[in-house]
C-alpha cells in the first residue's frame, strides 16, 4: 500500500477483483435458472457444514485421513448420515474421499476444526444458533420495519445475546475468531494515531485491543463492555499476558464511556441506526478532549455492482440489529453530526480503518 493510498479518502474499498464464473459460485456458462437454484439452495449447505462444525468432525480428521464409522462412533452422529453430509460436501471443496468409507479435510474443511490457526468453527456455530432462524421473519421484516430478530426473539438481538452467558460467551469467540482469521491479517503494518491511552469501545474479549498495542508497549488500553461481556475480556487479557497494560471497565455505551486519547470501535457502528450511532459518539464527544481520535474498523461500501463483503453482511443488519453498513460518505456525515471530522480511510480488502478527529 503506497502513501498516497494510505492518506487520501475514497471508498475505502482495495482492488480485490471481480467474481470468477456464473454468478452463485457455478460454472460459467450455467443456465440462469439453474444459477438461481444453486443460489436458493444455500441453506442446505450452510445447515450440512454447522453439522459438521458442532460435531466437530474436522478437528477428528487434524492428524489425517479417518474411517467414517470410526469418526460416526467418537463424534455421536449416525455412520449412514455422516456418510451422506460428507458425500455432499465433497463437490464442494470441504472433504476429499479416497474411498467411500475414508475421508479427509482439505484446506477449506480444516478451518472447521478447533485447532486451525484460522478456525472458523465457533463463527458457523454463532451464525447458526444465532442468525439462522431470525433471517425466517426477513419477508416480515421486508414488509413492516420491525427487525426479524426482535420478532423472533421478542427483544433486540443484543438483549437476548447478553440474557444467556452461554450465548454471549459464543459471540465473544466468534468475534475473536474473526479478529484472528478474516481480520487478523489486516492490522498488519496499521499504527494507530498518537495518544497514550487508547480505549476500546464495545471490546468484547479484547482481542482487538491487545493486538493493537502488542508492538507498542508504551501505551496503555482500556476494553470497555458491557457487565455481562467483560468475564471473557479479563479471561483473555490475562491469557495473553496484558493485564498490566489494559484495565477493564464495564458500561454501557450509550451512557458513558472512559476518558482516552484514542478510541476505537471494531465492529460497532454497523450494529445501530444512525440515530443511535450518533448517541455511542457522543459519549465519547462527552468523555473526551478536543482533537483526541477515532478509529472505526469497519467495512466501507463501495459504489456500484463491485463484490463487497459489506453487501452481505448489510443483510445482517437489515436483519438481527436494524443497524447498516456505510459508504465513506455516510460515516463522514455520521461523523459529523457528533462532532467528529473524517481524516482518512485505510483499506484493507474486506474491513477499513477510519480514523477521525474530535474537532
Amino acid at each position: 500500500m503506497t502513501t498516497t493510498d494510505q492518506n487520501r479518502v475514497h471508498d475505502g474499498t482495495a482492488n480485490d477483483g471481480t467474481a470468477n464464473g456464473a454468478p452463485g459460485g457455478g460454472p460459467a456458462g450455467e443456465q440462469p435458472s439453474v444459477q438461481m437454484i444453486r443460489m436458493l439452495g444455500g441453506f442446505q449447505i450452510s445447515q450440512a457444514l454447522y453439522v459438521i462444525a458442532k460435531c466437530d468432525i474436522a478437528s477428528l480428521l487434524d492428524d489425517g485421513p479417518g474411517e467414517i464409522d470410526d469418526l460416526a462412533a467418537r463424534s455421536g452422529v449416525w455412520p449412514d448420515l455422516l456418510r451422506r453430509l460428507v458425500r455432499s460436501l465433497a463437490p464442494l471443496g470441504v472433504f476429499h474421499q479416497p474411498d467411500e468409507n475414508t475421508v479427509e479435510t482439505t484446506p477449506l474443511g480444516a478451518t472447521l476444526s478447533t485447532r486451525h490457526p484460522d478456525s472458523v468453527r465457533d463463527i458457523a456455530l454463532y451464525y447458526m444458533e444465532t442468525h439462522y432462524l431470525p433471517f425466517s421473519e426477513l419477508l416480515h421484516t421486508a414488509r413492516t420495519g420491525e427487525v426479524a430478530a426482535q420478532r423472533y426473539f421478542g427483544r433486540p438481538f443484543f438483549e437476548w445475546v447478553v440474557a444467556d452467558p452461554d450465548v454471549a460467551e459464543l459471540q465473544s469467540r466468534a468475534m475473536a475468531g474473526f479478529t484472528g482469521g478474516l481480520r487478523g491479517r489486516m492490522f498488519e503494518g496499521y499504527r494507530l494515531p498518537g495518544g497514550d491511552v487508547v480505549a476500546d469501545i464495545g471490546g468484547a474479549d479484547g482481542t482487538i485491543l491487545a493486538r493493537l498495542l502488542a508492538d507498542d508497549p508504551g501505551r496503555r488500553g482500556i476494553l470497555f463492555d458491557l457487565p455481562e461481556i467483560v468475564p471473557d475480556g479479563r479471561r483473555k487479557i490475562d491469557e495473553l499476558g496484558m493485564a498490566d497494560r489494559i484495565e477493564i471497565v464495564p458500561g454501557d455505551f450509550f451512557e458513558a464511556v472512559p476518558e482516552a486519547d484514542v478510541y476505537v470501535m471494531a465492529a460497532v457502528l454497523h450494529d445501530w441506526d444512525d440515530a443511535s450511532c450518533v448517541r455511542i459518539l457522543q459519549s465519547v464527544t462527552r468523555a473526551a478532549a478536543p482533537g483526541a481520535r477515532l478509529v472505526v474498523i469497519e467495512g466501507v461500501v463501495p459504489s456500484g455492482d463491485v463484490p463487497h463483503p459489506t453487501k452481505l453482511i448489510d443483510l445482517t443488519m437489515l436483519a438481527l440489529t436494524g443497524g447498516k453498513e456505510r459508504s465513506a460518505a455516510e460515516y463522514a456525515d455520521l461523523f459529523a453530526a457528533a462532532g467528529f471530522t473524517l481524516d482518512r480511510i485505510v483499506p484493507t480488502p474486506q474491513y477499513s480503518f477510519i480514523e477521525a478527529s474530535l474537532d
